[in-house]
């Protein structure tokens, strides 16, 4: 190892001998501190030089206005490489008009997607129509498969999720409706919201983040592998083969999962009736029986279906979208999951304004 002579003993030179590195790096800028201006850096008895040594030379040029000399080409090349780096990041402000021009492009986009998923609803519903005048194109296997995975495989997280819902609604009613001593119609808040709307509603949201992402991944997944493609060049409609039989399933299926979706939730609330409320069981299903009229139980089933199909469709018409790019089948999927919850939210409001002109309340 190349020993570390003293510097030279002229007042302003610093000239340094073997090794600059950070072993160093303490006593160079002691040194460097010491010297007054004009400083002179002389670097030819430099024979190893790192990155802090390197920057310390490079900021007393920066900060005094200091000379070198005598520095080798690779000395050169690091003081160089450490001025690149010493450039101040520029951080733009966002100005008024990019913040126009970015809400204009997501208007469009959003335009553009709306307008999409519209052309896509009437591909859907002319294949639909095709299979219906010709029903030997039917393909019913891929329609029962669809309903073991869209229906069958999603009771046991969809009974949890309500049991768990129903226990919770249950159980924060109970603490506020206790200050005002009505306790009793914890029974009255969890079987009608429970069977109105977030039996359907959180149905739909599971579902949505279950087979919606799965439609979307898989029908993407054939795209990139050019499955859809053979399809069409064979004479089988994409649509007819890989979209319709997926929308029936989720149709078909939506109002038996948001059934079973209530029963779970009215099951979970009465065990926290009985546990915390001392309500038996006999006298909760009686209150059930009594405060939740049909029209809440019409008004959920009415309700599943169309959200069954919202979600089939998005989840259909963001893997048709997926282009020849693995990266778009984890970015069609995400859009699927989100587009169909934005839709099913906003069409439940409407449900809500809809049924409440109605009298349904």
């Amino acid at each position: 190892m190349a020993s570390a002579a003293l510097p030279r003993t002229e007042s302003n030179v610093f000239a340094p001998n073997g090794a600059l590195t950070i072993a160093r790096a303490g006593s160079t800028q002691r040194e460097l501190d010491a010297l007054p201006d004009p400083v002179e850096i002389d670097l030819s008895g430099v024979d190893r030089i790192d990155t802090v040594g390197a920057w310390l030379i490079h900021r007393t040029v920066r900060d005094r206005n200091a000379s070198v000399t005598g520095a080798s080409s690779d000395v050169t090349k690091l003081l160089e490489q450490v001025a690149d780096a010493d450039r101040p990041s520029e951080v733009k402000r966002p100005k008024k008009i990019s913040a126009v021009g970015e809400l204009g492009a997501w208007t469009f986009q959003f335009g553009r997607t709306f307008a999409g998923l519209l052309g896509f609803f009437g591909a859907t519903l002319m294949g639909l129509f095709a299979v219906l005048t010709h029903p030997k194109r039917f393909r019913y296997n891929a329609l029962v498969q669809q309903f073991d995975v869209v229906g069958v495989r999603a009771l046991g997280i969809i009974g949890l999720m309500s049991f768990l819902i129903g226990v919770v609604i249950g159980q924060q009613g109970a603490v506020q409706l206790q200050q005002f001593g009505a306790e009793v119609y914890t029974v009255n808040l969890i079987g009608r919201i429970t069977v109105r709307e977030l039996g359907p509603l959180m149905t739909a949201i599971m579902v949505a983040g279950r087979s919606g992402s799965a439609f979307a991944a898989q029908i993407g997944t054939m795209k990139i592998t050019e499955e859809v493609d053979a399809m069409r060049t064979i004479g089988v409609s994409p649509v007819e083969a890989l979209v319709v039989p997926r929308i029936l399933a989720t149709i078909v299926v939506m109002p038996l999962l948001a059934f079973w979706a209530m029963i779970t939730a009215i099951v979970g609330g009465g065990v926290f009736c009985w546990v915390g409320l001392e309500i038996p069981p006999i006298t909760y299903i009686q209150l059930i029986g009594d405060v939740v009229p049909a029209t809440d139980l019409w008004v959920g089933l009415i309700k599943a279906p169309v959200f069954g199909f919202i979600i089939a469709l998005a989840g259909c018409f963001q893997g048709m979208l997926v282009a020849n790019d693995s990266e778009q089948v984890g970015l069609k999927t995400t859009a699927a999951v989100v587009q169909s919850i934005f839709l099913v939210i906003v069409l439940d409001a409407i449900f809500a304004v809809f049924f409440s002109s109605v009298g349904w309340i």
